[in-house]
């Protein structure tokens, strides 16, 4: 269940939106099976590298899984995003490159405006690249990066995190100090790490929050 907006807090850099969930009951469960779905994406290549394709939309979405995950991990996630008009695409390989690619590639289809969405290792290839091209993306959603970086834009950032896994304190780090005026951070009971979210009982408020940042910055 979904805590009510705790606080409107400023930074030096920028306002940060921090969002807390309340826990539904149950222990949170890890997994690196991949997601259960309604449909399995369409296989394509990406610069010569695999990845999986859902939805024809006029919005971008890159997905860039956890290092024990794969790019089918992501399947009922990128169903619900899929449904809500995005083009949706999950790299196989989550090098910075790679990202870039799948970006390229929506755009050269006339996409213009493309977020990524990352999850653990995902999340810091996201980061690597923006940080290296700022702007690059429309906006920015990750699940428990591990590491800070500098040099990001101003885009949109959703920073998603378990209040009690090892790397919390690193999305709590970048919302702060990240530049943009849409930074938010979430914070969730328990210490599921990234995708593993997805196997508790915050999956769907996690999800939810995911759908509701792609609706509110998509292009219009």
């Amino acid at each position: 269940m979904v805590d009510m907006l705790k606080s409107l807090r400023r930074t030096a850099m920028a306002p940060v939106v921090v969002l807390a969930l309340v826990s539904c009951g149950g222990s949170p469960q890890t997994t690196n099976s991949t997601s259960g779905g309604d449909s399995s994406g369409k296989s394509i290549s990406v610069a010569g590298a695999p990845a999986l394709r859902w939805g024809e939309g006029d919005y971008g979405v890159v997905l860039a899984h956890g290092a024990a995950f794969d790019a089918a991990s992501w399947e009922k996630q990128a169903v619900a995003i899929a449904d809500q008009g995005a083009s949706v695409i999950a790299v196989e390989n989550i090098d910075p490159d790679a990202i870039r690619d799948a970006i390229e590639l929506l755009q050269g289809e006339g996409v213009a405006d493309v977020a990524l969405v990352g999850a653990s290792a995902g999340a810091d290839a996201i980061l690597d690249l923006a940080s290296q091209d700022p702007g690059l993306a429309d906006q920015l959603i990750l699940l428990s990066p591990n590491a800070t970086v500098e040099g990001l834009g101003d885009e949109p950032k959703l920073f998603v995190a378990s209040k009690d896994e090892p790397v919390a304190h690193v999305s709590t780090e970048l919302a702060g100090s990240s530049p943009g005026e849409e930074n938010a951070l979430m914070i969730l009971p328990g210490s599921a790490h990234a995708q593993n979210i997805f196997a508790t009982d915050q999956a769907a408020p996690v999800l939810d929050a995911i759908l509701q940042r792609l609706k509110r910055f998509a292009a219009p």
